[in-house]
């Protein structure tokens, strides 16, 4: 079956705006409970499976399976469950359900749904991106060539405080990886690891953090939405060798080091500090 009357980005966040509603409204009451921890297998992308996962998981996929009726054809890639193609392979609709599992798992309210859509298979062929904090509610919204918003306002870049000196930034990181960011950190007032880098991203691309950084690859997958976001807000991301990251593609392999930063001023700032003192 092939598409019909293929949605817009815009007409996509409306569809993932309804199902980051049921998304939230199942997975929050889970949250910190023993019932959410309980364990499956291993997903598609490595990590094992908790009830909040699997949850979150098939509400998305079955609002999405909705589409089928209306004779869209599309192609799914989730965290979870894999690839499953609806009658085409673009557009493909890439799907962290949580993101920020542990957190959810643990009762830290700070865990998000990543959902994007897709045209080709890289970074830059993404159409239309939301990330939903499930904890607060507050959703970003951003659709290639029309802007980001956030709570359906349009989203505007918090100035820098001051310069000389990064207030705070964002890190992803394992404990031993943290000597890979110590420049960047070493000039930091404050450091944040929220653990979500869908949230993370986001809040970059609004100016909350000045600059955020993975240390060690990451998978791109779980970035698509919030690259987006960060793109159509002004702002610039590359690896921390300042490589570009349009070309790599969104699958649950690919990996790469981030370095993300809400203006490119501050990205030149950030990736100068590293640059200087690795």
């Amino acid at each position: 079956m092939s598409s019909r009357g293929a949605l817009t980005g815009g007409e996509w966040l409306e569809v993932f705006s309804r199902i980051g509603e049921g998304v939230r409204r199942a997975v929050v009451p889970l949250s910190g409970t023993e019932a959410g921890r309980q364990a499956y297998a291993v997903g598609a992308g490595g990590d094992t499976t908790v009830e909040v996962d699997r949850v979150a998981e098939s509400i998305v996929l079955t609002g999405l399976a909705g589409l089928v009726d209306r004779g869209q054809g599309f192609s799914v890639l989730s965290e979870e469950a894999g690839h499953r193609e609806f009658g085409a392979a673009y557009p493909l609709v890439l799907v962290d359900p949580v993101d920020g599992s542990l957190n959810a798992k643990q009762g830290i309210p700070l865990y998000g749904l990543m959902l994007a859509v897709l045209d080709g298979p890289a970074v830059a062929d993404t159409i239309a991106g939301l990330v939903l904090n499930l904890s607060t509610g507050q959703e970003w919204r951003a659709a290639r060539g029309e802007g980001a918003s956030r709570g359906g306002d349009p989203l505007t870049v918090l100035p820098r405080s001051g310069p000389g000196r990064l207030e705070v930034i964002g890190l992803e990181s394992t404990p031993r990886a943290l000597e890979l960011a110590r420049p960047l950190v070493g000039r930091a007032s404050k450091i944040r690891i929220l653990g979500s880098m869908a949230i993370s991203i986001a809040l970059t691309s609004a100016g909350a953090l000045d600059a955020f950084c993975a240390p060690i690859p990451v998978r791109v997958f779980d970035t698509a939405a919030s690259l987006l976001l960060l793109r159509e807000a002004g702002g610039v991301a590359t690896t921390l060798d300042g490589e570009p990251l349009d070309a790599l593609r969104c699958d649950l392999t690919t990996r790469a080091t981030l370095l993300c930063a809400p203006t490119p001023e501050l990205h030149a700032e950030a990736l100068g500090i590293l640059r200087g003192r690795r």
